[in-house]
């Protein structure tokens, strides 16, 4: 399995046997172009999208005809087993941001969780309905989402081996939240990589945890 991160909340996750899936795709120069990662122009068979905020959404940027999973539920979508797990974009039950949806999709036999833009501590039934996960991508930038400490927290409860950082700040994007740094000092082993892709295989799902830090360049 092959992760690349195209920017803030979107991956392409590609399989070995070719199938591609992109999570929250987002619409670049969106927010008043606070959003300033590149725009998005890979190809993909399957696109999930956790809610329907612009920086989150833009399925129509995604080329190949992907199928759109979103919302709760347990799907086999081209040979891709995806669960959706309903939670909230904020603390207060969705009243200030709405639903969130997290996925656990399940690629070359490593279970692959995203948070979405997770804002809130999950209940133990939550943890439940997800089960293990091998690889997290999880927000760590607070304010629209949770931050550093609960970020570490979810992923310790889910059991992830490999942790990988998304919807934080950085140059390209103008959201007044945290870098990833601020999380990155509360784990004990970092590989910070320069680069925007990563391989895993299940090998790579020995302890100790890690975290993996690409670049969006």
């Amino acid at each position: 399995m092959r992760v690349t991160w195209l920017g803030h909340a979107s991956f392409l996750i590609e399989a070995k046997d070719g199938t591609r899936v992109i999570t929250d795709p987002y619409e670049a120069g969106s927010y008043d172009g606070a959003v300033g990662y590149e725009p998005i122009s890979e190809r993909a068979d399957i696109v999930t999208v956790s809610h329907d905020h612009a920086d989150h959404n833009a399925v129509d940027v995604v080329s190949g005809e992907p199928d759109v999973v979103k919302g709760a539920d347990s799907l086999t979508v081209r040979g891709v087993p995806i669960r959706g797990v309903d939670t909230f974009h904020d603390e207060s039950k969705g009243q200030d941001r709405g639903r969130n949806t997290v996925f656990v999709i399940e690629i070359d036999g490593i279970k692959v969780g995203h948070l979405g833009d997770l804002g809130h501590a999950l209940s133990e039934d939550e943890l439940e309905e997800l089960g293990q996960v091998d690889v997290l991508m999880t927000p760590v930038g607070g304010y629209y989402t949770i931050g550093p400490e609960d970020a570490k927290t979810v992923a310790e409860k889910l059991g992830a081996r490999i942790i990988i950082p998304m919807h934080y700040k950085t140059e390209a994007l103008g959201f007044p939240i945290q870098p990833v740094d601020d999380f990155l000092k509360l784990m004990d082993h970092v590989d910070r990589r320069n680069t925007r892709s990563v391989e895993i295989e299940s090998k790579d799902l020995a302890d100790p945890p890690r975290v993996v830090v690409l670049d969006y360049e």
